[in-house]
């Protein structure tokens, strides 16, 4: 069950802000064709508002792979589309197979982990920032500390203290 939740979390891309999987993805996890999932969705449009699936334009699939090198989701002669969680879950009603059923429950396992990984990482960050926020309040303290104290050592420096004399000279 690891391996297939670690294996779905590779498929999963941040595009627009948003985490999504690609049609072509989903398809392979569901087990059916990419065009019978997206024929599926289109019977459907109404349960799929921009928020849940969304098309890629050509420029994004250019960035994707440049960026990732080749590409999962192959060369399509169409723009493909991504679903987000809401999406998949959407889905899951209208891809009524067994298959379809054991596969959401791990897409929507993977997405919870993506969210707690996400929250822990943001408290980390927060607790960063705040040791931040300490160490330069400490910097700042003790710098000043250090100053006063090269301060105290340069006037010793520039003026030694008198001392009193102490026996005889040759001059008494």
């Amino acid at each position: 069950m690891a391996n297939k939740l670690a294996q779905i979390q590779n498929m999963i891309y941040e595009i627009r802000g948003q985490k999504v999987l690609f049609d072509s993805d989903l398809a392979t996890l569901y087990q059916v064709e990419t065009k019978y999932l997206n024929r599926t969705v289109k019977r459907n449009l109404s349960r799929f508002p921009a928020d849940f699936m969304f098309q890629l334009t050509k420029s994004e699939i250019t960035d994707l792979r440049c960026q990732f090198g080749t590409s999962s989701w192959g060369g399509s002669r169409y723009l493909p589309y991504v679903f987000t969680e809401q999406g998949i879950a959407m889905l899951s009603g209208l891809l009524n197979s067994e298959i379809a059923i054991k596969v959401n429950i791990q897409i929507m396992r993977t997405f919870v982990q993506l969210r707690h990984y996400v929250l822990a990482k943001s408290d980390t960050n927060e607790q960063i920032a705040e040791l931040r926020k300490l160490l330069m309040l400490y910097i700042e303290k003790n710098d000043k500390r250090v100053n006063d104290i090269i301060v105290a050592l340069n006037n010793l420096i520039e003026q030694p203290p008198k001392t009193k004399k102490i026996g005889f000279s040759a001059s008494d």
